[in-house]
């Protein structure tokens, strides 16, 4: 089976931009990471994360909205697809983000895939005056959303009176290059929910875990493929993976050294995959078993670096076409 692949984009949220000072630069090494993924023909995308604060703890160092760099992005590339994993609903009104979404899908000749979740990063939701509402009522606001969404890239006069947002008629000209709508990939694993919007709205989904949870978690996305009488087949089954790919002959402790700062490399070792390129695609293998078609990958300091970008486009990649 081929699999895609896509690849973040250093944008600051992982403290990854911290080295450079003027943020000019630090953009211009975004924009250069983006550039050179497009450069290798071998992946399929580039995306961003939507946060407003540094993880793991919120720190007073850039971080580049989403929306805004996609737009950017849109134009300083010009044939890599562009993404977000994923925008978090809460932050913006639905309607609005159908007119953002329908702009950057033509600023980028029809090249966004459309990335939404329910959100999850409390301090800046409360930061930024959002609040913080419970698991269940930011769910019933998420599915809200997405119904909107989808209809104002779809259809004319569109009206919706739902628990938490009203839309009248709004006028969404242009709605976009690509036919029907962007791509509408649906972030996060929830069975009862999340999955199910998914086959009712998706055209991709993003789910994490090992490979026996991501085979569980698509076995139910099916399931409700069959209720609603969607093709399962058709949806797009993602995963992200954090990987630090060695070259040949490095000793892993002491080449993750800079990337782990002051974590011990088995602490590092669980959150990323780390090995050389055979040992990689071992290890993503399992996962194309268990219903992965796309990889959405991470990579340390390719901000200051980006040859790690190039290394797994040419030694990693071809194992999966």
């Amino acid at each position: 089976m081929a699999v895609d692949f896509g690849v973040f984009v250093p944008q600051g949220w992982r403290m990854d931009l911290v080295e450079i000072e003027d943020p000019f630069e630090q953009y211009e090494a975004m924009t250069r990471v983006a550039r050179v993924a497009e450069g290798t023909g071998a992946y399929d995308s580039i995306w961003v994360y939507d946060h407003f604060h540094t993880v793991p703890e919120p720190t007073r160092n850039t971080v580049f909205e989403a929306w805004t760099i996609s737009a950017g992005l849109s134009r300083d590339t010009k044939s890599i697809k562009i993404g977000q994993m994923v925008t978090c609903n809460g932050y913006r009104n639905p309607a609005l983000l159908a007119k953002i979404s329908s702009t950057v899908d033509v600023m980028s000749n029809g090249r966004l895939l459309f990335g939404l979740g329910a959100g999850w990063y409390e301090h800046e939701w409360r930061a930024y005056g959002y609040g913080f509402p419970e698991v269940p009522v930011r769910m019933r606001a998420f599915k809200e959303a997405c119904e909107i969404i989808h209809r104002m890239w779809t259809e004319d006069g569109v009206i919706f009176d739902g628990e938490f947002y009203q839309i009248d008629g709004p006028i969404n000209e242009p709605k976009g290059v690509q036919s029907p709508h962007p791509p509408f990939w649906i972030g996060g694993g929830g069975e009862k929910v999340t999955l199910r919007l998914v086959a009712r709205w998706g055209d991709a989904c993003n789910v994490g875990g090992k490979p026996e949870r991501l085979r569980h978690k698509f076995g139910v996305l099916r399931g409700h493929c069959e209720d609603l009488g969607r093709d399962y087949e058709e949806i797009t089954r993602s995963t992200s993976i954090n990987v630090f790919l060695l070259e040949e002959g490095d000793d892993p402790e002491d080449a993750t050294a800079l990337a782990r700062g002051s974590k011990s490399y088995d602490e590092y070792s669980e959150q990323f995959m780390v090995g050389t390129a055979e040992e990689i695609v071992e290890r993503l293998r399992p996962r194309v078993e268990a219903g992965v078609n796309y990889f959405i990958t991470y990579m340390p300091r390719v901000a200051y670096e980006p040859g790690m970008v190039e290394r797994f486009a040419r030694e990693v990649i071809p194992a999966f076409s």
